[in-house]
């Protein structure tokens, strides 16, 4: 099973995260770039091609999406089925899901990464990796059941909900609303120029120059968010917070933060205060 890298958008071009997403393709290796989130497409490939390039990578296949209708041609889906790393550009993640999910190439993007291609993306396509997705919301304002839409994502990353320009965006209210809507799942929230990287849906490891912010609802005592009261602000207690950096990872089988070594590839545990 291929890795997970989801960046919290705005990442420098040579910066950790997308030289995490090269080495994880290989040197020379074949990306797939899907560019169904943006208003500008042809902009954004030659953007990414550009940088990939420049990392090592190999050729950069564009998967351009308009309509639904281009995920159902046999030669994109066998790009992205061929590909070393598929990535995900920034934007509305809302078009990621309804015009590539339940496609062809969404089931290539999942034999890609079977056969272990890395999967990554910035910003609206890091929120639409998992499978509970957060689509939108109020910045800055009272955690309110109103104050943020989710739907289903692509679903690689299972029982989270991950938002991005997270402390540049004041956020993290809207992830307590999300949160308290399902306790159950993890609330991830990931800076801008930040990623996490994902191996065989057991840890994450934060990379990057922000922090990844990360809450667990599974021991609230309290929790208060009503579909007949929406506007009203959301009541949740005893909720576990941890704010991490690089260095740094998250076991999410323990729901525990762990020492990070990229070097060595170990971690060890790190004592939580509760």
């Amino acid at each position: 099973m291929g890795p997970l890298l989801l960046i919290g958008g705005h990442e420098e071009p040579q910066g950790a995260a997308l030289e995490a997403f090269a080495a994880n393709a290989g040197q020379g290796g074949r990306i797939a770039l899907l560019t169904a989130a943006t208003q500008d497409p042809q902009g954004a490939y030659r953007r990414y091609r550009e940088i990939f390039t420049r990392l090592g990578l190999g050729e950069v296949v564009h998967i351009g999406v308009e309509d639904r209708s281009d995920c159902a041609q046999r030669e994109a889906a066998q790009a992205v089925r061929d590909a070393d790393g598929i990535f995900f550009t920034g934007g509305d993640q809302l078009r990621i899901t309804s015009l590539v999910g339940g496609t062809p190439v969404e089931a290539a993007i999942h034999a890609a990464r079977g056969h272990g291609a890395v999967i990554g993306g910035t910003s609206a396509g890091a929120s639409a990796m998992t499978d509970t997705m957060l689509v939108g919301g109020q910045d800055e304002e009272a955690a309110r059941r109103a104050s943020v839409r989710m739907c289903p994502g692509l679903g690689f990353l299972r029982a989270a909900v991950v938002d991005q320009h997270f402390a540049q965006r004041g956020r993290i209210n809207r992830l307590i609303a999300a949160l308290a809507q399902n306790p159950g799942i993890l609330g991830i929230g990931i800076d801008e120029n930040t990623a996490i990287l994902v191996r065989d849906e057991e840890r994450l490891e934060v990379l990057g120059a922000g922090t990844v912010t990360i809450l667990d609802g599974r021991g609230a005592d309290l929790v208060e968010a009503s579909e007949h009261d929406i506007d009203k602000p959301v009541a949740l207690g005893s909720v576990a917070l941890w704010l991490l950096r690089q260095g740094y990872g998250f076991d999410l089988r323990l729901r525990a933060p762990v020492h990070s070594s990229a070097s060595a590839g170990k971690t060890s545990a790190v004592p939580v205060l509760r």
